[in-house]
This record gives structure tokens, C-alpha cells and sequence, in this order.
């Protein structure tokens, strides 16, 4: 079974509650990123794997009330909160999403998934050389190559990142990364500050379909491309004109 793991929890340390702050009226950034995926056609199952603190109780109330699979696990240790979650749900296959991506692309997952069925990959992700903008992030591991990073893994460092042991022992898994045709890596709609918050609100404003694609987002910025100011200073900065040219390439 192909299922999706989205880590999530309250505590951030440059955005508290981020994932619980409401994007419109209504709904919360975590409400996003389940929707945006529901609309992946090779996933199977969706989980959010959150913590045991009492403090991440209102994630699991939210979701309880809204049928969607919940995980609890270590707050530090989010290999084993993913390795125990994958083996509790039965999934042969993981694709790792973090609460942070509002607007991550369910046809980006759907190719990068694609990728890895199709030529019995051991990990997959469209970050290792990075052409897709942040916020569109998502890998897929095997459930063995999951497990052999849990039982070797031994930083801490590596287990608060998951997918820290397949770059470091890369000899020995086959790898795999998904790129776009044109190097959008300076673009930036992962949510980690309140300048983040600001052009996703205004995104999700603006594009009235759902789900919401890449091509939909560079539509928005082709035209308004003074939209990319806003967060271009958190972390990575671009060339602001640079980036108007080649979105008038790509759309």
C-alpha cells in the first residue's frame, strides 16, 4: 500500500501553532495540505503522524472530527514516529509530507510516485537537486529502506530528519531525484514565518480551483510578480526580476 505520512505539531520556533493558523475564514494551514492531497491519484491512504505532548492535542481533535488517520509517536525521535506509523498502517510505501506545504502539488507527488514504482527505486524526492520551488517538497521511501534507516540511524540529527540516512549511506540505496524543466528553486511558498503566511493567504486567494497546481501558482506570479517580494528575504533570496523571465518561459 502507498500511503502518505504528513509530520505535524504545534510548536515552530519562527511561527508558533503554524500549522493550526487559519489560511482563510475558516480553514487551517493543515486543512490545506490534506486537501491538496486527497487529490493525488496514487496514494492510498493519508495519515498525519504527530506527537504524544499534550500540547499537539489539538491536531488530533481537529482531525478526529474530520475522519482523518492519526499517528502519535516522539516528539524528537520523528524516524521512529514515521517507521512506527508506516508499520502500523500496513504501507509498503511512504510518501513524506511535511505541514508545512499548504500548497504542495498532488501531480508533482503523483509523478514523483510514478518515478519511483516504475523503476523499483529505494527513495525518490524532487529535493536532492532542488528545481522546484519550496513548499512543493515530497519523497517516497520503501518501507525496508525506512527500516533500515531506523535501525541504523544513531545522531539525533538523523532522527529528526527521516531521510538524513539515505543521502549519508546513498551507496547504499537506489536514489532517484524528480526535477522540473526550468530551475525554480528560489521561489518560495513553504510556510515559516508570518511574511510566508502573508503570499500564501494571498495565493490561495487568488486561484478560486481546487486543487491548486504549480501552473496555477505561476500564473498568479506571471502576472503579479511583485508577490515575490514578500518572503524573499526568509531564507533564500532571488533575484526578483531574474524570476519574472523565467516564469514567462515555463507558463
Amino acid at each position: 500500500m502507498i500511503g502518505c505520512i504528513i509530520q505535524a505539531r504545534i510548536d515552530s520556533s519562527r511561527l508558533p501553532v503554524k500549522v493550526m493558523l487559519n489560511i482563510d475564514k475558516k480553514n487551517p494551514v493543515i486543512y490545506y495540505v490534506i486537501e491538496q492531497l486527497k487529490h493525488c491519484k496514487n496514494l492510498e491512504d493519508i495519515v498525519v503522524a504527530t506527537t504524544r505532548l499534550k500540547k499537539d492535542d489539538v491536531i488530533v481533535e481537529y482531525l478526529k472530527q474530520r475522519g482523518i488517520n492519526v499517528y502519535r509517536g516522539s516528539s524528537s525521535d520523528v524516524l521512529d514516529r514515521y517507521y512506527r506509523c508506516a508499520k502500523q498502517f500496513s504501507f509498503s510505501k511512504i510518501v513524506r509530507i511535511t505541514c508545512d506545504d499548504p500548497l504542495v502539488d498532488p501531480e508533482i507527488v503523483d509523478k514523483i510516485i510514478n518515478k519511483f514504482t516504475s523503476n523499483n527505486y529505494d527513495y525518490v524526492s524532487n529535493t536532492i537537486k532542488r528545481t522546484f520551488p519550496y513548499g512543493t517538497e515530497a519523497e517516497i521511501f520503501s518501507f525496508k529502506s525506512l527500516e533500515k534507516a531506523w535501525k541504523n540511524s544513531k545522531t539525533s540529527y538523523d532522527r529528526e530528519h527521516v531521510t538524513a540516512y539515505f543521502y549519508k549511506k546513498n551507496s547504499k540505496f537506489k536514489i532517484a531525484n524528480f526535477s522540473f524543466h526550468s530551475d525554480l528553486s528560489k521561489l518560495r511558498w513553504t510556510l515559516d514565518t508570518k511574511k510566508d503566511l502573508i503570499i500564501i493567504k494571498k495565493i490561495i486567494k487568488k486561484i478560486k480551483r481546487r486543487p491548486i497546481f504549480l501552473k496555477d501558482i505561476l500564473m498568479i506570479l506571471k502576472k503579479e510578480p511583485e508577490l515575490m517580494n514578500i518572503n524573499q528575504d526568509i531564507p533564500i533570496k532571488h533575484d526578483f526580476f531574474k524570476f519574472a523571465k523565467i516564469l514567462r518561459k515555463v507558463s
